[in-house]
């Protein structure tokens, strides 16, 4: 017999694990509505002309394609399999899983934009699949919390976006994290003051991989890729600014001035670093609290396939883990659906990392569990007259509770709810029921007390 396991990279979710995730989810959802944005759901399945080529070649063939229906094969030839999976591809497989949220977004904006009130707040909150390595934190199939606005240039976005991720992560309990921001004008700066050497490109992916790699590393493999030993010394000239976030603008715009990059006022890295200057002084008039959290990190150089401005990044500093939410601004992503110059900023929570993160520090709350909060032991047939009716008191106000389904011994049913996590055990035996009396036993402080019948739905609230 095969013993059943489930595909590498996925994973089943107990009840605890599913309540874990809501309270995750309601945190986001709440945070994302309270800044106006509205809720939306795109298929699983996306067209491959939707989906390809918005990712770069390596995103590409981490996109799960899906067969045709049927003999998907029977239009593939001979000379179709002597030319490769390229010219295979289109003729078995028409769909795949969608491999992020913010390409099928744009989709939807272009498909819809007749209808839409621009400019366009939304948030989804559902699947996505990579065909990756299998890694801790690093799924094939995970959910991401998605926020986009589409329609507007304003860089308030980008400070609202600090707000949401700042406040979604410490009602999460996090306190030690970093929202990194950087923006693409100051990589383009970075890569002019080379004077053009090398590949753009290159240069990028090969500063994104600082933190993983090294310095040293880095250096390695820009050597690789042709740039020269004195181009590598004056990008990390730029990489190491240090200092507070105003600090790092004066030393780039003096460092950008010195080698001729702002000579154009209308030049990239003359916006990027106003564009962060505007959304750092948002953010003051905001009265945000906590700058210490926001990071300038010019090595941030995440998604420079479609990214145009600011881009974000969210590391927590106390735990393993990759980034747990990241996003920027995208100032013609609907342009391959053929609606040009639609510009819009967004993000993404992982929750499976942030699940990851808040497990390993033990922050989930006690009360989040998939677990009702009381049980009503069930000592006798004749006591179903009491029982169900309480039973049904509870739950009209909004309390989760459950009569135990069998006649059993108590030492049964008080295993079922230690078990379960069930919080109070309501015991209405014989005595108590000639009584009008309900034994209430907190089972986490193992106290009891004696109540009124008529109490008993009063005092659980209470409590709960």
């Amino acid at each position: 017999m095969q013993k059943p396991s489930t595909p590498r990279g996925t994973r089943d979710f107990g009840p605890t694990q599913v309540a874990r995730r809501n309270y995750i989810f309601g945190v986001v959802r709440r945070v994302f509505e309270k800044f106006g944005y509205a809720p939306l759901e795109t298929p699983t399945l996306e067209n491959l002309s939707v989906l390809m080529g918005k990712y770069g070649e390596e995103g590409n063939q981490l996109l799960f394609k899906v067969l045709n229906s049927g003999d998907f094969a029977k239009d593939v030839t001979a000379e179709d399999l002597a030319a490769g999976s390229q010219k295979v591809l289109p003729k078995v497989a028409e769909k795949g899983l969608r491999y992020d949220l913010t390409v099928p977004f744009a989709r939807y904006v272009v498909m819809n934009r007749g209808q839409l009130t621009l400019p366009f707040k939304r948030y989804q909150i559902q699947p996505v699949w990579r065909a990756d390595r299998p890694a801790r934190g690093r799924y094939r199939e995970f959910v991401q919390c998605d926020a986009d606005v589409v329609g507007t240039n304003s860089l308030l976005c980008e400070a609202e976006i600090v707000l949401m991720i700042d406040e979604v992560l410490s009602t999460l309990g996090l306190t030690d994290f970093s929202i990194k921001i950087n923006h693409r004008g100051v990589l383009s700066g970075i890569y002019q003051a080379l004077g053009g050497e090398g590949r753009e490109s290159d240069l990028f992916v090969a500063i994104d991989k600082l933190d993983k790699i090294g310095r040293e590393g880095v250096t390695r493999e820009l050597l690789e890729r042709g740039f020269s030993q004195g181009a590598i010394d004056k990008v990390f000239g730029y990489l190491e600014v240090g200092g507070s976030f105003d600090e790092k603008l004066t030393a780039l715009r003096q460092a950008f001035g010195a080698d001729g990059v702002l000579a154009d006022e209308a030049s990239a890295p003359t916006r990027g670093l106003a564009d962060l200057a505007q959304v750092q002084q948002y953010l003051q008039d905001f009265g945000f609290e906590h700058f210490e959290r926001l990071d300038f990190d010019v090595t941030l150089a995440r998604g420079l396939s479609y990214y145009t401005g600011c881009i974000f990044e969210v590391k927590v500093n106390n735990v393993q883990m990759g980034s747990i939410s990241g996003g920027g601004r995208y100032d013609n992503l609907t342009g391959a659906f053929g609606l040009p110059g639609l510009s819009g900023v967004g993000f993404s929570f992982g929750v499976d990392r942030i699940y990851d993160v808040l497990e390993e520090l033990q922050l989930f709350p006690e009360e989040v569990a998939a677990a009702p909060l009381c049980l009503i032991a069930n000592f006798d047939q004749e006591g179903r007259a009491t029982v169900l009716p309480l039973l049904r008191r509870l739950r009209d106000a909004g309390l989760a509770a459950e009569l135990y389904p069998e006649v059993s011994k108590l030492k049964k049913q008080f295993e079922y709810a230690d078990k379960r996590g069930i919080r109070y055990l309501l015991l209405a035996g014989p005595d108590e029921r000639a009584a009008g009396q309900v034994k209430l036993r907190d089972m986490r402080a193992g106290t009891e007390q004696t109540l009124a019948l008529s109490d008993v739905v009063a005092t659980v609230q209470a409590l709960a």
